[in-house]
């Protein structure tokens, strides 16, 4: 299968190491360049699945690219170019250990731990007489740490300060940008019709100066409502309409499978795939507002590394 990519293993001049996440491969060119390659790779509960999505990496890296250029103006950011649909090349920055969650609603983790019967996360209050998707009366940061391997953590802050995971001064600048990123992510999502409902943001640090790095507002990164019909639905007690992945987790969570161990993950045919695409590109046009143009996919490794090597000439010449 090339109209998909699972996994890259390119070489290319000044290639340092590549490390390969969860949907990311990322090349490290002379400790100056980050190349990453937003693969077709999907996850769920931390897991990734057994099939790529067509199409799916070219979707958030474009939204990711679109909003890190939407929210410059907030935060510098580690993109410099984007030289194919799936790639972004961006400054290499020493990433902080932990992720700034933010959470505008009550749903998803949240809303499981509220349900438990806790009524507070990462040390932050939660109010009685909630219900599933309400709204909090302000956003809520509720950081993890950032796991290599396996499940991130809820962590608070003050945990975050007494470890010295993140210096006093640094964090509430991470908290700072947080808000403001999330403010104009909701004011943007407002004006698409939809609800950004919790998001999260990686940060990283170079020449001492604080960048947002990685994805943002992404349907992986993030989860949207639709915003018509919001307050219909709340009142009658039904479920939100999401644009988010997390109808994949539900298919999954309805055929025995939640990450845990010795369950399988379930069959994944030709038919699902194909409509996993589909949501991904709706995704796409919902959240920008753009048609979106199906990139040449009749071999996409060799697309892509092409014009990695076409850029990285043109960068070094």
């Amino acid at each position: 299968m090339q109209n998909a990519i699972t996994r890259t293993d390119f070489t290319f001049p000044g290639l340092k190491s590549l490390y390969i996440g969860k949907v990311r491969d990322v090349y490290n060119i002379d400790d100056e360049l980050l190349i990453m390659v937003t693969s077709d790779r999907i996850s769920a509960f931390d897991v990734v699945l057994p099939r790529a999505i067509p199409y799916k990496g070219q979707v958030l890296n474009q939204i990711a690219s679109k909003f890190l250029d939407d929210t410059s103006d907030i935060v510098p950011n580690w993109k410099i170019a984007t030289p194919d649909p799936m790639v972004t090349v961006g400054r290499l920055c020493e990433p902080f250990k932990v992720e700034m969650v933010i959470r505008g609603y009550l749903s998803g983790h949240a809303w499981r731990e509220y349900k438990a019967g806790k009524r507070s996360i990462c040390g932050v209050a939660m109010p009685d007489g909630m219900k599933e998707n309400d709204m909090f009366p302000n956003p809520i940061i509720t950081p993890t740490t950032k796991a290599s391997v396996g499940h991130d953590e809820d962590i608070s802050k003050e945990e975050i300060l007494k470890q010295n995971i993140v210096s006093q001064e640094d964090y509430e600048m991470l908290e700072k940008y947080t808000m403001a990123i999330f403010e104009r992510g909701t004011q943007i999502a407002n004006g698409m019709g939809l609800i950004l409902v919790d998001t999260k943001y990686e940060f990283g640090k170079a020449n001492g100066e604080i960048f947002l790095i990685d994805e943002i507002h992404t349907p992986d990164s993030s989860r949207y409502f639709y915003k018509e019909g919001y307050e219909d639905r709340q009142s009658k007690g039904e479920p939100q309409k999401q644009l988010s992945k997390e109808f994949v987790r539900e298919w999954l969570m309805a055929n025995g499978f939640q990450g845990k161990e010795g369950q399988q993950v379930p069959f994944m045919d030709d038919d699902f795939v194909d409509l996993v695409s589909e949501r991904y590109i709706e995704l796409y046009e919902n959240i920008t507002g753009d048609k979106f143009e199906r990139a040449d996919a009749s071999n996409v490794p060799a697309r892509v590394e092409s014009n990695i090597k076409k850029f990285l000439e043109a960068y070094y010449r």
